[in-house]
């Protein structure tokens, strides 16, 4: 079961959804973020509060459902000069989430997502890839992202391809020689021979094992990919993946994709 959301949140997300909800929006909202079981009975503050009081007692995954209640209220347009109270509400709400999230080392991430800092990695390379022109990497992270709690196998081969894009970029970027096997091994071949991050080109003993296991990373994501996500059909046996194993895989892929962006960049200066 993932982290819950602490008391102190709920408290203020529940006032603040009860204000600016109707009863019928709040049962739809709380039905698209997959908040467990019926409406609660009682005012709106009441349902709102029992309700993500049952996601934090019921659902495996309390903070992706939190995430998904907040989003269009984080991430909505707000008005320049709030003049009626519930403008002003709204604007109090996302202005100071941030800070009441942070202390408990919870953050907001675009996207409806909710980030309990375990993957330093993926907030760099979030960062990353919005100053690049690679939307093809972007749209992989947004899919990972997405489906990690709902579909797992999804999310492994969004991981993968997060890779493989950014390789190809890679070497198209550099005018490199297209790998006549255009498979994840064969790509990250020619990236890390152009880095230089080839063990044999590296004396420290340490920093060896460390590129030792960046070369079984991508071993595993790949074959990962091959054997129980999404992008293969499934044979006699069937891989039964958790949220937990894409989030190993997706940590996995964002910590690599991070480490190549940095050595590309010291590679140009």
């Amino acid at each position: 079961m993932g982290r819950l959301i602490p008391q102190p949140v709920i408290a203020v997300v529940a006032d603040f959804l009860a204000i600016n909800e109707t009863h019928a929006s709040l049962d739809s909202l709380f039905a698209y973020a997959d908040a467990p079981g019926e409406p609660p009975l009682g005012s709106k503050h009441v349902k709102a509060l029992e309700w993500l009081r049952r996601i934090n007692k019921e659902s495996e995954e309390p903070l992706t459902i939190l995430g998904r209640l907040i989003e269009n209220h984080m991430e909505s347009e707000l008005p320049k000069n709030a003049e009626y109270e519930w403008e002003k509400k709204k604007v109090d709400f996302v202005n100071k989430m941030p800070d009441l999230l942070g202390r408990y080392g919870l953050q907001y991430i675009t996207g409806g997502y909710i980030t309990d800092g375990s993957s330093i990695a993926s907030l760099s390379l979030k960062e990353a890839i919005e100053k690049r022109n690679t939307p093809a990497v972007e749209m992989e992270f947004t899919r990972a992202m997405e489906n990690l709690h709902t579909d797992p196998r999804e999310a492994v081969s969004a991981a993968c391809n997060i890779l493989e894009s950014t390789f190809k970029i890679f070497i198209a970027d550099e005018n490199l020689p297209i790998p006549a096997k255009q498979d994840l091994q064969g790509l990250w071949k020619v990236v890390r021979e152009h880095l230089g991050l080839d063990t044999k080109a590296i004396e420290d003993e340490d920093l060896k094992r460390i590129l030792s296991g960046l070369y079984s990373l991508t071993d595993g994501i790949g074959s990962l990919r091959t054997h129980a996500s999404s992008a293969h059909g499934a044979g006699r046996k069937i891989y039964n993946l958790k949220p937990r194993h894409a989030r190993l895989a997706i940590n996995a892929a964002h910590t690599l994709t991070m480490f190549i962006l940095e050595s590309w960049d010291e590679k140009k200066k």
